[in-house]
């Protein structure tokens, strides 16, 4: 599997379809993405790692960053997100983050 990872649209589903080589209307086939807004979702973030590392590109927006939300639930939900990538960075074969449309990979 392939983690795709990097900010709100900062080019990872077009760094996937190159990847692929398909068109983004394709890339559902291959791919799943917003990943993060089912970490906040789950309780079990090892059986929803183990769901989505099946795809071969898996794609999660960084949401990490920035202010830290007042709102307990949407702490929370980030913090699910964040732990949610380190699960899927182990069990990745490769992960690559994408920032202005540039990749850099990570591991590999």
């Amino acid at each position: 599997m392939i983690l795709v990872i990097g900010p709100l649209y900062s080019g990872k589903r077009a760094f996937a379809c190159r990847l692929l080589q398909c068109e983004e209307q394709e890339l559902s086939r291959y791919a799943v993405w917003d990943v993060q807004e089912r970490a906040a979702k789950t309780e079990n973030l090892e059986f929803l790692a183990d769901e989505l590392a099946r795809w071969s590109i898996v794609i999660a927006t960084e949401i990490g960053g920035g202010v830290v939300p007042t709102d307990p639930a949407e702490r929370a939900a980030r913090e699910a997100a964040g732990r949610l990538n380190c699960l899927l960075s182990q069990r990745a074969d490769t992960v690559v983050r994408v920032f202005y449309g540039l990749p850099l990979v990570l591991k590999d």
